[in-house]
């Protein structure tokens, strides 16, 4: 039986069998599914995306978006999954399911995805910390099957040896694939051979990894492996995320060339807002969200609008605040907003009216928008 939900958009969720369960180290674990024919179809994903995993958790129903780590070729869904806490709702995932189990799984989505150019030269840099390697494993798998001129580079973080999860199939792509691509493991706790790979991913690591990794290009003598660079991943947490791509940004790499996924809430901007605005007082906002109908007013337009909806109270859907998981999509169908920097949406979808909240600067005296995209 299919199942919906609102959550920030409609999810259409159903019931899948776990095929394989494994646990990877002391706090990650991965499941299998298997995809039965009448479902092939809604099953289809991209390489970058994640699912939603509806379960229960100490009594309660509960909704976790977890990334795949298998490629589409592969024509299956495979999660890879941290344990946070003892005591939180993916623990109870992981102690109260298991191979035969049934789960209720939402349809693929997430932008956290690349333009196939199989016929293209390229030179795509990841860089990942501990679960963040989930979808850019998926990423590499199928760059590698499908993309045979494209060469890769990961840089992969972590705290300890101990705590790295994926290696063996990291190491067997690396080996299989050696002309292709390179892989270098960091570590924040624990003390390296090499001091070069101790230590976390962020600015000054980027620019010893630029000078020192990837300076010498193979390929053309008059230019560095960085100046070829055409496409960058991240995935971790918000601190690194700002951290590196403002750092590939000031080192000559355009923003929309810049993709992020984020693994927690994160309540900063990930590139610094460089315009001023017009202080607008006393701001009449209307909004539609779930076929119901509110009204409020903001007393100007310091903050952003989704930042002064919640601190109202209103129950609008949010993740990360920072423009990277759409959650706050929106039309915005009367009114003017400056819409910043973001991860999200397309100019396709900007032209057609849609917003993020979370990114939105208000520049009239009322405003009047739709939650209900679908």
């Amino acid at each position: 039986m299919e199942q919906q939900i609102y959550k920030g958009k409609l999810i259409q969720f159903h019931p899948l069998k776990i095929a394989k369960k494994e646990q990877l180290t002391k706090n990650t674990f991965s499941l299998e599914f298997e995809i039965p024919g009448s479902l092939r179809e809604n099953f289809k994903f991209q390489a970058g995306q994640f699912v939603s995993i509806k379960f229960i958790a100490h009594g309660k129903e509960v909704i976790h978006d977890y990334s795949m780590t298998s490629a589409p070729y592969e024509k299956k869904i495979s999660l890879g999954i941290k344990v946070n806490s003892f005591n939180g709702a993916t623990s109870e995932l992981f102690r109260n399911y298991n191979a035969g189990d049934e789960l209720m799984v939402g349809e693929p989505s997430g932008r956290f995805t690349l333009v196939s150019k199989p016929s293209e030269f390229r030179t795509i840099v990841a860089f990942a910390a501990g679960i963040g390697i989930t979808p850019i494993l998926s990423h590499f798998k199928n760059i590698l099957h499908t993309e045979p001129r494209t060469r890769l580079f990961l840089f992969f973080g972590n705290k300890s040896s101990e705590e790295l999860i994926y290696r063996e199939q990291l190491d067997n792509l690396a080996r299989i694939s050696s002309e292709r691509l390179q892989i270098f493991y960091f570590f924040s706790q624990e003390k390296t051979a090499d001091q070069f790979f101790y230590g976390r991913l962020d600015e000054k690591k980027l620019n010893l990894i630029i000078n020192q990794i990837l300076h010498l290009d193979d390929t053309d003598e008059e230019s560095t492996i960085w100046d070829a660079v055409d496409e960058v991943l991240i995935c971790g947490k918000g601190e690194m995320i700002k951290s590196l791509a403002n750092a590939c940004y000031h080192h000559g790499i355009p923003k929309k060339n810049i993709h992020f996924e984020l693994f927690e809430e994160y309540n900063d901007d990930i590139y610094p807002v460089e315009k001023e605005f017009p202080l607008i007082e006393n701001v009449e906002v209307e909004f539609k969200m779930l076929g119901k109908e509110y009204e409020t007013h903001l007393p100007d337009n310091r903050e952003k609008i989704l930042q002064q909806l919640l601190s109202q109270k209103f129950p609008v859907p949010y993740s990360c605040k920072s423009g990277i998981c759409g959650s706050c999509e929106c039309y915005l169908e009367e009114g003017e907003v400056e819409l910043l920097e973001n991860e999200y949406l397309t100019e396709k979808e900007e032209a057609q009216g849609k917003i993020l909240a979370c990114m939105s600067i208000i520049k009239s005296k009322k405003i009047k928008l739709n939650f209900d995209l679908s």
